[in-house]
């Protein structure tokens, strides 16, 4: 029977759902019964859910810029650093005046994609492993901060909190921008040929190199759209604080935890596979227990342990993954 033919439930049959999505399901289950046994308020009501998109937003957009940077083989630890300059200098440059928001998005954007260039360029021609060049711009960034800037910086108009706290119709405008953020990235490695290359150069830049392909120019592309995720994620968080600091990457762990709901979402980290649907739903299951952590009232400081066992696991899943594919 050719598959024209086939009816609906056969075909639906034939559909296979990620293990990931399941996963989150199950999360979304097991956090709605704890909450309803032991916690406080609803954890499906709306304003509940709505916190989840919230907290899945900045987490969300700059994990799915590490997805290209993982896939052609590389990573980004300076992303977090990046957030940070994002949001002190655009509320810096803003001001609290409208008239200022097209400057401060044009500044901040050359920032991001001149980070992203030093990224690939020393992973690239330099050959520096990428955690520790990624490591070492992070630092420079974090430097530069603390010396010119000591606490919130600056100010943002109100008309740019729309990007926080604005709807069109029902639906939240954090939930359209990260919508908008993964359409993009999904169309790019999907259906452009810089999106294959980006695979091509993750499952073997050798044999890459060797069919045409300019793996450092994909390598230096991916790391530059990585950056300017965590370009978008600064503005992001500067429009729901109303003016940047220096601590607001580090303290949201953006670097680790991006990383981390990345290797969750199925993309393995000596890159190759993997993709950006699966890393919205690793940043759900983040965001879904964050939540949950809330509503039960854990601590703070064993939420950052219980934060950091789930890293550990998603290294575990990594681990596991990367002796399936040798295997």
């Amino acid at each position: 029977m050719s598959a024209a033919t086939q009816s609906l439930p056969q075909r639906l049959r034939r559909v296979r759902i990620p293990i990931i999505w399941w996963l989150l399901l199950v999360t979304f289950l097991t956090a709605w019964l704890l909450v309803t046994l032991y916690g406080r308020g609803d954890f499906v009501a709306p304003s509940n859910l709505n916190n989840i998109v919230e907290r899945a937003t900045a987490l969300g957009i700059v994990a799915v810029g590490q997805t290209f940077a993982i896939l052609v083989g590389s990573l980004d630890l300076s992303v977090a650093y990046l957030i940070s300059v994002t949001a002190v200098m655009a509320s810096y440059i803003m001001q609290g005046d409208p008239s200022r928001v097209p400057l401060a998005i044009a500044v901040v954007a050359g920032i991001g994609v001149v980070v992203g260039l030093v990224n690939g360029l020393l992973v690239t021609k330099l050959r520096i492993n990428p955690l520790i060049a990624t490591l070492g711009v992070g630092l420079i960034l974090r430097g530069l901060l603390n010396a010119s800037f000591q606490n919130f910086a600056g100010s943002v108009p109100r008309s740019f909190q729309y990007l926080a706290y604005g709807s069109i119709g029902p639906v939240p405008v954090p939930m359209l921008l990260f919508a908008v953020v993964v359409a993009i990235a999904a169309w790019i490695l999907m259906r452009t040929r810089f999106g294959a290359h980006v695979y091509a150069v993750g499952g073997d830049r050798a044999t890459a190199r060797l069919s045409g392909i300019r793996s450092d120019r994909i390598v230096i592309g991916a790391h530059v759209l990585t950056s300017l995720t965590a370009v978008i994620t600064g503005l992001y968080l500067v429009s729901r604080l109303s003016s940047g600091a220096p601590w607001i990457g580090p303290d949201g762990v953006y670097d680790l935890e991006s990383i981390a709901a990345v290797v969750v979402g199925g993309t393995v980290l000596a890159g190759g596979r993997g993709g950006v649907l699966g890393t919205v739903a690793g940043v759900l299951i983040f965001a879904t227990l964050d939540t949950m952590f809330n509503q039960l009232g854990v601590d703070s400081y064993l939420k950052q342990v219980l934060r950091g066992l789930i890293i550990i696991g998603a290294v575990a899943v990594y681990a596991y993954r990367s002796k399936e594919v040798v295997g």
